[in-house]
């Protein structure tokens, strides 16, 4: 990521100091957000999943007092995290003897904002698991459930290679998140002997196949670039945004711990 520090020994002096931390959670703000509809044959697995996936809370950072004042005066929205947190461990000493004094610092080519248009669930994303039965030989139903036999890693990811896309990925995660109330992570992973009691029933003469898929939502929009620079004309600092471009893009965000389930009950094999 790009790291830069920026020294002015002049009658205006910027210096760069942490304070701590300034967000609200993604849970927080999601919450307020009415939850997508999960369908019947969706289950949550987190009880059940013998591996504990680490939760992908990303902070919605709030921006500090100057920061807010920079981003105001942008000629472009600034939404991405890593640069709010960059300004927001910056602060502008103002000074009596300013008059005159003019700077303009470079602060790099970034992705400045992801704007959403459309966040839709796929429920069967990846099959993960089939479990089998055959109960051509039986009188009555067999109870079948579902028990993850290998330990599955899901990855989703963009949908092409663009510019700064590990910052991409942040702001797409957090809109697609708090667009459904789901919670989403680039990885995911249903470890091996997980169980879930729902119980499958194959009537006797039929073989029973149950399939399992991880799920996942497909984010797609645009994210905007540009360079940026701060300007400081004596006491007056303002950010200014040049060249910038906009590119469609999409993504493949997998639900944590969450499984969709398709059964078939059949007298020939499949």
């Amino acid at each position: 990521m790009k790291k830069w520090i920026i020294t002015i020994s002049t009658a205006i002096l910027v210096c760069a100091y942490p304070l701590g931390a300034n967000g609200i959670s993604l849970t927080q703000r999601s919450s307020q957000v009415a939850a997508l509809k999960i369908p019947a044959h969706v289950i949550h697995i987190t009880k059940e999943n013998t591996y504990p996936n680490p939760s992908q809370d990303l902070p919605f950072l709030q921006p500090s007092e100057l920061t807010k004042q920079l981003i105001s005066s942008s000629n472009v929205k600034i939404e991405n995290p890593e640069l709010i947190r960059i300004l927001n461990e910056t602060t502008i000493a103002k000074a009596p003897f300013a008059l005159g004094y003019r700077a303009t610092i470079y602060l790099g080519h970034w992705a400045l904002h992801y704007e959403s248009a459309e966040t839709s669930p796929n429920w069967e994303f990846q099959k993960i698991n089939t479990n089998y039965h055959d109960n051509r030989g039986g009188n009555i139903p067999y109870r079948m459930h579902y028990v993850q036999e290998l330990q599955k890693m899901i990855r989703g990811g963009l949908t092409a290679k663009v510019p700064s896309s590990q910052d991409v990925q942040k702001m797409m995660i957090l809109k697609a998140a708090e667009k459904t109330n789901l919670p989403l992570s680039f990885e995911t992973v249903i470890g091996g002997g997980t169980k879930s009691e729902r119980i499958y029933n194959i009537p006797p003469n039929r073989l029973g196949y149950l399939y399992a898929y991880a799920s996942a939502v497909n984010e797609k929009g645009k994210v905007t670039y540009g360079e940026v620079y701060l300007m400081l004309k004596g006491n007056k600092r303002s950010l200014v945004i040049k060249n910038v471009t906009s590119q469609g893009i999409g993504a493949w965000i997998p639900v944590q711990d969450h499984i969709s389930f398709g059964f078939i009950a059949t007298d020939r094999p499949r």
